[in-house]
């Protein structure tokens, strides 16, 4: 009888505070979701890691991690953890109600995080967190084939 594949796996990474981090980090997201065949997801995966992955590296003073978990065959969780327990607009519950102005030096990335991603999320942590650290805050967002 033949294996059958199970949809639900989950990878974690944990990155430096190393300006070449984010984009091992995306490399990795996008090797990850081809051997898995969900390359339907890479691109908007991608730029949504990117996002969580450069407010993580930005914020924070230490070390974060990036986490992929397929929550089924077509359907992809990113979350970030960082050190830092801030959560930003849109995943608190100040979220922005519009785009940010257009001269806006801050608040874009996050922006397409509200345009891209099926569902999204935050909150902090307290104590020792699931993704190797204590305290700080785990951003989420989820895309659907």
């Amino acid at each position: 009888m033949p294996a059958t594949v199970s949809p639900s796996w989950a990878y974690s990474l944990q990155l430096p505070q190393d300006p070449r981090a984010p984009g091992l980090a995306r490399q990795t997201l996008r090797s990850v979701l081809r051997t898995h065949a969900m390359g339907s997801l890479v691109e908007t995966a991608e730029l949504l890691a990117g996002e969580l992955l450069a407010n993580a590296y930005l914020y924070s003073d230490g070390p974060y991690t990036l986490r992929l978990r397929a929550m089924e065959a077509t359907r992809l969780r990113v979350s970030v953890w960082d050190d830092n327990p801030h959560i930003p607009p849109p995943f608190g519950a100040d979220r922005p109600a519009g785009p940010p102005h257009w001269g806006a030096e801050h608040g874009r990335g996050l922006f397409l995080v509200r345009a891209y991603a099926d569902n999204w999320g935050g909150y902090p942590l307290a104590g020792t967190g699931p993704y190797g650290g204590s305290g700080g805050k785990l951003l989420w967002v989820e895309v659907h084939a």
